[in-house]
């Protein structure tokens, strides 16, 4: 890749994140590992019923109106990162086009016994692959899951 290439590309990343600072300033965006995360956050606060925290907080990012502590794990990758056992976890799919999906909405304890066997389960950062953690979310019962926002 040329020199101009990635000039010109890395000028396209910041001008999107300064349009994402712009239309969510309570959110930082920044490049060294939290965008993805902070993108995800904010997809799920319009999407679900869920409002964000202003300040970090240990293993959450937000709450529903009904007081359920929710984690929000993004990815563009083919697996999801878990490492404390939240009340509950929401983890979306980013892609490249700006769609996404979800591939898990439930309470973090149903991947916690899914993958007890694992070493460090709830204690270190760990990869789960998404297809998974897809077909885990699926059994789980409408109300055991984050709403999603209607109208």
């Amino acid at each position: 890749m040329k020199t101009h290439s990635i000039t010109e590309a890395l000028g396209l990343i910041f001008q999107g994140i300064k349009q994402l600072k712009t239309a969510f300033p309570q959110k930082k965006f920044t490049i060294d590992g939290r965008l993805v995360g902070d993108i995800g956050e904010i997809i799920a606060a319009l999407d679900y019923e869920i409002e964000l925290f202003d300040v970090i907080r240990k293993g959450y990012d937000g709450q529903t109106p009904d007081g359920r502590l929710v984690q929000i794990k993004a990815t563009f990758k083919d697996s999801l990162t878990f490492r404390s056992v939240p009340d509950y976890y929401l983890g979306p799919k980013l892609y490249e086009d700006g769609t996404h999906e979800e591939i898990f909405n439930g309470p973090g304890k149903l991947i916690h016994d899914r993958y007890s066997h694992r070493i460090g389960i709830g204690k270190n950062l760990l990869s789960f692959p998404n297809a998974d953690l897809r077909l885990l979310s699926a059994g789980i019962n409408e109300k055991d899951r984050i709403p999603r926002r209607t109208g």
